[in-house]
């Protein structure tokens, strides 16, 4: 899928929340009711995921490398 710089920074900055939620407190109660947030590495793996996307809109990079290889018999 593409998507645009500003989707890709808007997705970055939610997946930046959810890591500052996360990190005050994974599980709470109240009462009788036990309330889990999110899972914090697949968190870090979707900010990881994000940033390199941000990363390669700003400098126009496609993602894709081409590697050009000569067999040689020595």
């Amino acid at each position: 899928m593409a998507w645009d710089l500003e989707t890709a920074r808007k997705h970055l900055d939610a997946w930046m929340e959810a890591n500052l939620a996360v990190s005050t407190g994974q599980s709470y109660q109240i009462g009788s009711r036990n309330i889990t947030r999110a899972n914090l590495s697949e968190i870090q793996k979707q900010i990881l995921f994000w940033r390199r996307e941000v990363d390669r809109l700003e400098n126009g990079r496609s993602g894709m490398r081409v590697v050009r290889v000569v067999p040689r018999d020595v």
